[in-house]
């Protein structure tokens, strides 16, 4: 399975609008997120080995970070024609089992994936306040063995913006399996 980076959107991007079904069955936008000091965008999927162990990591962050204002959403984009296992269905039996503390969309269209320029699964985006770009790159450090992490990434990045300060280390890219695009 070849391995694709995230392209790195530019800091200070605006955060494109949104409008999709999540599998709690209501709608999100970006405006659901309104009060979020910061909000945690990740385009991931069901199937992807990549995705699936970032999974019990962004319901920790999501968890640890929920009450100092940060919100997060995942959205799966892939193409589920061709990967059935990233069906709306699966979507919702896949958050129920893994217990999702946050929302669960689905960009059948994938324009939203496009307007993100999103490239991997995972693929994370955090904006600030004003829903301005301030990183986009990896959770941590080591993907497949979470107990040797060293370097924790979004957490750093969600401690500097929270408290006001810069990112203060190089961003990198995201890694996993490419969008299925349709």
């Amino acid at each position: 399975m070849p391995v694709m980076h995230s392209k790195g959107m530019p800091i200070g991007t605006p955060a494109p609008h949104f409008s999709l079904p999540g599998v709690d069955g209501k709608t999100y936008s970006l405006g659901s997120f309104a009060d979020a000091e910061l909000l945690v965008v990740v385009f991931t999927c069901n199937h992807c080995p990549y995705a699936k162990a970032s999974e019990d990591r962004l319901i920790e962050i999501h968890r640890h970070y929920r009450d100092r204002g940060v919100e997060l959403v995942a959205i799966n984009p892939n193409d589920d024609e061709k990967y059935p296992d990233d069906s709306f269905d699966k979507m919702k039996e896949r958050a129920a089992s893994k217990g999702f503390s946050f929302p669960y969309l689905r960009d059948e269209s994938q324009e939203v994936a496009r307007a993100y320029d999103a490239a991997c699964t995972p693929d994370i985006f955090v904006f600030d306040r004003d829903r301005k770009l301030v990183y986009n790159g990896r959770i941590d450090d080591n993907w497949q063995e979470p107990e040797k992490v060293t370097r924790r990434d979004l957490r750093a990045v969600l401690d500097a913006a929270l408290e006001g300060r810069t990112v203060d280390f190089e961003h990198v890219p995201s890694m996993g399996c490419s969008i299925k695009w349709k």
